[in-house]
């Protein structure tokens, strides 16, 4: 986890970084790591691990560990190793969601980085995309180190009396509702953005305006300015009615997978334009909550009385697509692994059992309700060999990976240029 959310931290303390006389602490063939990077990496792992941010020793291992990926990166660009967009989306929306249950919602973690999740996602691109090269050369290096029972017999026996104990583990399955709007928000929204188009056009003031009713945070502080943007930044939509627009011209109603928008067009320099927008989301609201709540209220009532199985409800009525085709099996947890909210239900519930519905936030763009069945419950217990092979197996597996990386990264260093300056 540590390492998908290490890109965002330069977001977690923008003031300090500005503060921060910056310089370059270590060069990687052609990418560089800046002081103010590398005090803000510390300072968050500190906080994670509870140590002393002042240690030199700390200080100089999270810097070798950047040095590290900015080799991994390096490589990658060699073997030239492609990342999609869709893969890149789908990783901020992963990281996006971590930092959303971490403060509780979207507009808490909007407000913490004072922009948008648009905007973080388009700020963060580029490095996430470099983060998941260095992840896949490294990935396609080590994909195929196995180990024999052998090995992990002999693993189990050097390591048996400090692997401790396997923590209690829970293996479940959702059904997950996504609320949607009803007809009747989604006209008033609609209507709302109408009426703001006919006040602009009526000399109304549009930055005032995207002051007061935008639901862009990032933006509608500074009266909905973009500022300066190439092309590849914005949703299509917004983007195909932006660069449309002439130097002052007001845009109409404009939908995007976030909302509606209304663009003004204030600059334009070659590719980039210079625009300002008001967003109104179209928000699901409390008679779309409910409706999702009964739904999964009977579908938990139609369980326990047998009407059809917990797998059948999921593969057929839940939204979430990716386990739905698996009769909604999230697969086994550590008990640390589970969010606070989800676990206080799991551990009321017994094996087989359904819990209420509760609110979820899936990813950065989506909440909703599910319901919870508890498939099997491990407790707490000191490994064996019969019991916990698998387990075992994968310890086995990560330190053979461990030694072969720290090999192959000493032999990066021997071929690829790299220098620490301090």
């Amino acid at each position: 986890m540590k390492k998908i959310i290490f890109v965002f931290i330069a977001l977690i303390n923008i003031g300090f970084a500005q503060d921060v006389i910056d310089r370059i602490v270590a060069v990687v063939d052609n990418e560089v790591i800046l002081q103010s990077e590398l005090d803000l990496q510390v300072n968050y792992d500190a906080v994670q691990r509870n140590l002393d941010p002042n240690d030199p020793q700390l200080r100089l291992q999270i810097l070798n560990l950047m040095i590290d990926e900015k080799l991994l990166y390096a490589q990658a660009e060699i073997d030239s190793i492609e990342i999609t967009d869709d893969e890149v989306e789908r990783q901020l929306d992963y990281q996006l969601n971590y930092f959303i249950q971490q403060y509780g919602s979207r507009e808490r973690v909007e407000e913490i980085y004072g922009m948008s999740i648009e905007r973080i996602k388009r700020e963060q691109k580029n490095d996430v995309r470099k983060k998941l090269m260095a992840q896949r050369v490294q990935s396609q290096k080590f994909s195929e180190v196995q180990v024999t029972r052998r090995e992990v017999q002999e693993f189990f026996e050097t390591y048996e009396d400090s692997l401790g104990f396997i923590p209690e583990k829970f293996k479940l399955a959702h059904i997950f509702i996504n609320p949607q709007a009803t007809e009747k928000v989604k006209k008033q929204t609609r209507t709302l953005a109408n009426s703001l188009i006919d006040s602009i056009k009526a000399g109304a003031d549009f930055g005032e305006l995207a002051k007061k009713y935008s639901d862009d945070p990032g933006s509608a502080a500074q009266g909905g300015d973009l500022g300066f943007v190439k092309r590849g930044v914005f949703f299509p939509e917004f983007e195909s009615a932006a660069f449309a627009l002439k130097e002052g011209e007001l845009s109409g109603i404009v939908e995007s997978p976030v909302g509606l928008h209304i663009i003004q067009l204030l600059e334009r320099r070659g590719e980039s334009i210079h625009t300002r927008h008001i967003l109104l989301k179209i928000k699901a609201d409390d008679e779309a909550d409910l409706k999702a709540i009964e739904f999964l209220n009977e579908i938990r009532d139609s369980i326990r009385t047998g009407v059809n199985t917990f797998s059948y409800y999921a593969k057929n009525y839940s939204d979430d697509k990716e386990t739905a085709k698996f009769g909604g099996e999230l697969g086994m947890f550590e008990e640390g692994q589970l969010e606070k909210n989800l676990l206080d239900q799991v551990y009321k519930l017994k094996e087989g059992e359904i819990g209420y519905p509760k609110r979820l936030e899936l990813d950065a763009n989506t909440y909703g309700y599910h319901i919870v069945k508890l498939l099997k419950r491990v407790p707490e217990h000191k490994p064996s060999l019969e019991a916990d092979y698998n387990e075992i197996k994968r310890l086995a597996e990560f330190q053979k990976k461990q030694k072969l990386y720290q090999k192959w990264i000493s032999e990066l260093k021997d071929k690829i240029y790299w220098e620490t300056r301090i």
